[in-house]
């Protein structure tokens, strides 16, 4: 049976890939599943400093698989109950949660269709690069229900504002790869072949900070994000650079810059 999600971890990267293209990585009870297990194991994960985030073929995930929730329920017509909705919702909202837990940076590779949950996750990670295939969408509208779902509502307003997102939201349009640039929803938009290349230099760059500097960051920031003030901030700012100034990466850090080398460090 086919894995519905692949991990290669190289030298302190996870490369992770949703791998049911057939159906174009649409979420279904296995696949989300294996995103709950796999974020929820990086949270104490030392090894794992960054993750890379992409859909195999030609779409990122085209949100939840409806037949495959269907064919669950033994083809029945009838609304599941409560206690039922409620539990498969919740579980595919934990992906997100886990997402912004888990102490390192997350960058999702979008091409093609990233609607409804796959835009969910799509938001959830930290930075996003498109291609121009790109399109998104908060689909759950389209489908009878309302469009804030899985942290959307959450997520949008923060990184395109008010206007844009209650778009988004309330209409259930798509969003295409150039637009979602001038919006600030990606990072940049490549060819198709040369997507997974578009993210070395990111995690080049982040594997030049220190581990606890780098987790630490993904933190604070998500912190400042909902912070009642300024000085609630740079307290939090101070604490965490007096603890990364305890370490001996840190001292390795002034060391390898003052002598114009790549830092070994040794998240000590």
């Amino acid at each position: 049976m086919t894995q519905p999600l692949l991990i290669e971890h190289d030298n302190g990267v996870d490369r992770v890939t949703l791998n049911r293209p057939d159906s174009l990585n649409a979420l279904d009870s296995a696949l989300i599943e294996a995103l709950n297990g796999y974020f929820e194991s990086l949270q104490r994960n030392r090894t794992t400093r960054v993750v890379v985030l992409k859909g195999a073929g030609r779409n990122f995930c085209a949100g939840l698989d409806l037949k495959a929730a269907m064919q669950r329920r033994g083809g029945r017509n009838d609304p599941p109950t409560v206690t039922e909705s409620l539990d498969s919702q919740r579980r595919i909202a934990d992906i997100v949660m886990l997402m912004r837990r888990c102490p390192q940076p997350i960058i999702a590779l979008v091409q093609g269709a990233a609607a409804g949950g796959g835009f969910a996750l799509a938001l959830a990670a930290d930075m996003r690069i498109a291609t121009r295939s790109t399109r998104m969408n908060c689909a759950f509208i389209k489908l009878g229900l309302g469009g804030c779902d899985i942290g959307t509502s959450y997520f949008l307003p923060r990184l395109v504002g008010v206007s844009v997102a209650s778009e988004l939201i309330l209409t259930g349009r798509f969003i295409g790869a150039e637009r979602a640039l001038m919006v600030g929803l990606v990072s940049e938009i490549v060819e198709e072949d040369a997507l997974e290349s578009a993210a070395a230099p990111y995690v080049d760059a982040m594997m030049m900070a220190s581990p606890v500097g780098l987790r630490l960051s993904k933190e604070c920031l998500n912190m400042s994000v909902d912070a009642s003030s300024i000085e609630a901030v740079i307290a939090m700012e101070d604490r965490n650079q007096v603890l990364c100034s305890r370490s001996e990466d840190f001292k390795e850090g002034i060391e390898a810059f003052l002598q114009k080398r790549k830092p070994v460090y040794t998240d000590r």
